[in-house]
């Protein structure tokens, strides 16, 4: 019998081909095309007041951040084209920040008042395969419908309630990523000392020190205060300190304001405002936040302070800026009084401003103040720019300016400035 060919020492029969011992490895990745979506609402109130601005007229809305952009929405009652002959109303959403060939998608909805749901959609997402997402070349660019709704028709429907219109936009900014394979993951929990020293600080466990502020008291720990806050540190360890000290009376501040200030100390986030106060009100929001950024400024909390000055800056209304302009002076808070100014300042805002009562007692006790806001006025005429347009029906406001702003002083006819 023939014998095979090859090695006969019976060592091959189970070797690999040479082509599978050197095939090389393959890596992998993946482009990941998506979009980060928000919407704003945004309400025409007095839509009757505005007929008649004539076409390319508008007015707009506040501005709202997607996608790392800042974006707005144009409303042209009288349309934007003058060959429409004001038969139809326009809106536009705009690129209201820097930014080159920024690429999205867009939703307009013309809210149904009526409660049946009826709602009026121009949407951008479902035709998305059609041409692809929109590109705004630069700032200012815009996507939307010169003939938006006949207005004739819009000022019979459901659509109008109240001399009231409401619209939800929708933008998608297009987002490009790009993922690898990773061979192995090992979830890690989120940090969570915040929380733990916010627990220790609720249960009151080994606490050394009581607060008595107004007929409540707080258990804190001195070594954390010491930590967080340098006046705690020059009042408990300090040259002149007591660090055998087990008691402390508080005076100026409210207690819900002083709790807010430890649960921040504690767990180095802004407290709840809400659940300290039982209330869902923006004005009581506000009066507590301005407290809590005069309690911040006497204890050293620098980055408290800041937090306050950006919620002031996004609760910003007619009647609560004045006292917050107040504020801002007082306690040298540079970056919010420019925005004060700057919401006081506008042609939509100054009118109703000038007329609270919290003007007339800025008017009186901050006379420099006025001179700052002339200013800015005269800036705002030269270069008219986009800013906050937020309104409010409540005249109820903060703070004195020892420590809150005491505004019973009667109303009077304003003067034009």
């Amino acid at each position: 019998m023939a014998k095979p060919e090859g090695d006969q020492g019976g060592l091959n029969h189970n070797r690999a081909p040479a082509d599978r011992l050197h095939r090389p490895s393959v890596s992998q990745s993946k482009s990941v095309c998506e979009t980060v979506n928000g919407s704003h609402r945004y309400t025409v109130k007095g839509y009757s007041l505005v007929k008649g601005m004539g076409f390319g007229k508008y007015i707009t809305s506040d501005t709202f951040s997607v996608g790392g952009y800042q974006w707005a929405v144009y409303f042209y009652p009288d349309g934007k084209n003058p060959e429409d002959n004001s038969l139809y109303v326009s809106v536009f959403i705009a690129l209201a920040s820097e930014g080159t060939d920024v690429r999205a998608l867009f939703e307009l909805t013309l809210l149904d008042q009526s409660g049946r749901g009826k709602h009026k959609v121009h949407s951008h997402f479902d035709r998305a395969l059609e041409g692809g997402p929109y590109t705004l070349k630069y700032r200012g660019s815009m996507w939307g419908y010169k003939r938006f709704y006949r207005r004739t028709a819009l000022e019979t429907s459901h659509y109008l309630k109240d001399d009231c219109l409401v619209m939800h936009c929708t933008v998608g900014v297009v987002r490009n990523r790009i993922e690898t394979a990773r061979q192995f993951s090992i979830p890690v929990p989120p940090p969570d000392m915040g929380k733990c020293l916010k627990e220790l600080l609720e249960s009151g466990m080994g606490s050394d020190i009581v607060f008595e502020v107004g007929d409540e008291t707080f258990k804190a720990h001195k070594k954390i205060l010491a930590a967080r806050s340098p006046v705690f540190n020059a009042q408990f360890f300090g040259l002149i300190g007591d660090p055998k000290m087990d008691r402390v009376v508080v005076e100026d501040v409210e207690p819900p304001v002083f709790k807010a200030m430890l649960l921040f100390i504690y767990s180095d986030g802004f407290p709840d405002v809400h659940e300290l106060t039982g209330s869902v009100s923006l004005c009581t929001s506000t009066i507590l936040v301005q407290h809590l950024l005069a309690a911040a400024d006497r204890y050293g909390l620098d980055r408290l302070r800041k937090l306050c000055e950006s919620k002031l800056c996004e609760e910003l209304t007619a009647d609560t800026v004045a006292a917050t302009l107040a504020l801002a002076e007082q306690h040298q808070c540079s970056h919010l009084k420019s925005v004060c100014l700057k919401f006081t300042a506008a042609r939509e805002n100054l009118g109703v401003v000038m007329q609270t009562e919290g003007f007339n007692y800025l008017e009186e006790t901050c006379p420099s103040l006025l001179s700052d806001l002339l200013a800015t006025v005269a800036e705002a005429d030269d270069e008219p720019s986009l800013i906050c347009r937020k309104r409010s029906s409540s005249s109820n406001i903060g703070l004195n300016l020892a420590d809150s702003v005491d505004l019973n002083g009667g109303r009077r006819t304003r003067r034009q400035m």
